[in-house]
């Protein structure tokens, strides 16, 4: 009885770490600059222009 109470929580807590910030919030900028450049993919790399630095 008590696992079936357990199971919403535990469903809401991984919908709710699973959330990335929206790609051109200051967030995901701030997130993309501690990320390595050579981990970046061709659209991270397009974003971050985009979004990031010709606003």
């Amino acid at each position: 009885m008590k696992y079936i109470a357990a199971i919403p929580l535990l469903l809401l807590s991984v919908l709710l770490s699973g959330c990335a910030p929206e790609v051109g919030s200051e967030e995901w900028c701030q997130a993309l600059q501690e990320k390595p450049k050579g981990d970046w993919s061709t659209n991270d790399a397009t974003d971050y222009a985009k979004h990031c630095i010709f606003k």
